[in-house]
């Protein structure tokens, strides 16, 4: 490209890697966003570096990793010294613009961009700064992350439709500068409540019931406790859960078609999401844990540059800045821990959990066909080969010379147990704080 491109940059919320039609779903509607992955580069082992909201999304936008910037859980609020795209890309003439969520703490909404078209909604957001209750007896008060399900209008739908309003009218007269613009929206997260029309575009009957090993490990089983995971569910609820959550990301890939429509072809659009949503499966609804459907989130490039195609390389959120330096025509950063997607190279994931429903931190190194998911030193760690086990049913722990291998492959990255230590303090400080 001759001259600096613009950039639009599409994150949702909770959209699981393989809830897609490109991804090869069966029954998933996604025509724009199945579009847009015929015309650039689809990664096909993309991981969050968290499955937690805020985590992800500080760690996506800073292009550090959790335990870089501190961000252990949903109440943190970053300081003045909290970098994000929009710094850096205004070292080459960028205009930095939000639309939608954003899900950052704090009475700074703008965190270095240029301007904010609409917000998030203030309920998802803290401004305490207080952390969460990490102890074996926290519940999460219900289970209406699942159970409030079915067709129906929601403010959710009415922020993401806004959203789009608002970025489509920017898109109209962007001005005279390079822009990025960063459209964030609420869907698919929960609560399970899809607009009528989506709705009626699925049969439950259509739904392959998600399988629960009877043997969990003690600290799934703590996790599935805290958020109400381990309460009965009907076969009816889960599959209305299902098809509602399918509802929801056509509902999205409704909105990213109203936005691939109102950009110039020469745009580079990016598309994730900040994690993905277990959707029953190990009896899990939410995040907040390591196997796939929750960590693994789908990840599409369009840039003129390049050709469509499908890779497998390990790729994470922390490789979007990076990426987004490379678009912009700036030299690598070499205090980032990511690399550029414009020439992806497979190298082992860290993603990190310091939040209520774990006692103690969570670690997932997914190298090659292995997870090796660390809960420290006083539990069993979990090892899955991906590849053979998709469904990840079969603990490989046993296998000592394996879980030493991956073990100090961890280690090479961070330090595990000094690192929950340091959460640990920096949560019970600000918790002292009031």
């Amino acid at each position: 490209m001759d001259r600096t491109p613009n950039i639009l940059v599409v994150l949702s919320d909770e959209h699981t890697a393989s809830a897609a039609g490109w991804a090869g779903h069966p029954h998933v509607r996604t025509p724009h966003l199945d579009r847009l992955a015929a015309q650039g580069v689809s990664f096909d082992r993309a991981y969050t570096n968290s499955p937690m909201c805020v985590p992800s999304r500080l760690s996506l936008l800073s292009g550090q990793y959790v335990h870089q910037t501190d961000a252990w859980d949903n109440g943190v609020i970053p300081g003045p010294s909290y970098r994000t795209w929009a710094h850096h890309l205004r070292e080459a003439g960028y205009s930095s613009v939000i639309a939608g969520r954003t899900h950052f703490n704090g009475p700074d909404r703008l965190l270095g961009f240029n301007r904010r078209l609409t917000d998030d909604l203030d309920f998802w957001l803290d401004h305490s700064g207080r952390p969460p209750r990490r102890t074996a007896d926290w519940r999460r008060p219900s289970n209406s992350h699942v159970t409030e399900q079915g067709p129906g209008d929601h403010v959710h739908t009415q922020h993401d439709v806004a959203a789009t309003d608002a970025a489509v009218e920017f898109l109209r007269d962007p001005g005279e500068d390079p822009f990025l613009l960063y459209v964030g929206y609420m869907h698919p997260h929960f609560p399970l409540v899809a607009p009528p029309e989506f709705r009626a575009l699925y049969d439950p009957a259509d739904v392959e019931l998600p399988v629960v090993a009877d043997d969990q490990h003690p600290v799934i089983s703590l996790l599935r406790h805290g958020f109400r995971n381990d309460e009965p569910l009907t076969e009816e609820q889960v599959r209305e859960a299902t098809v509602c959550y399918w509802a929801l990301i056509s509902h999205l890939d409704h909105q990213i078609g109203r936005l691939l429509a109102a950009v110039p072809d020469d745009t580079v659009v990016i598309y994730t999401s900040d994690h993905g949503e277990m959707a029953g499966h190990h009896g899990i609804w939410q995040k907040q844990c390591f196997y796939e459907p929750a960590v693994r989130i789908p990840l599409l490039l369009r840039h003129p540059a390049l050709p469509q195609r499908r890779t497998d390389a390990h790729v994470s959120l922390v490789d979007l800045l990076p990426t987004l330096r490379d678009i912009a025509g700036l030299a690598p950063d070499p205090a980032l821990p990511g690399r550029s997607l414009l020439d992806p190279t497979d190298r082992p994931v860290l993603s990190e959990y310091h939040a209520q429903g774990m006692v103690d931190g969570g670690f997932m190194l997914k190298s090659g066909p292995w997870k090796y998911c660390y809960y420290g030193p006083e539990h069993a760690p979990q090892v899955f080969n991906v590849e053979d086990d998709p469904q990840e049913l079969h603990d490989l722990s046993g296998e000592t010379a394996l879980v030493q291998r991956l073990d100090a492959e961890l280690r090479l990255l961070l330090d595990p147990d000094a690192t929950d230590a340091r959460a640990k303090a920096d949560q019970a400080a600000r918790l002292s704080r009031g």
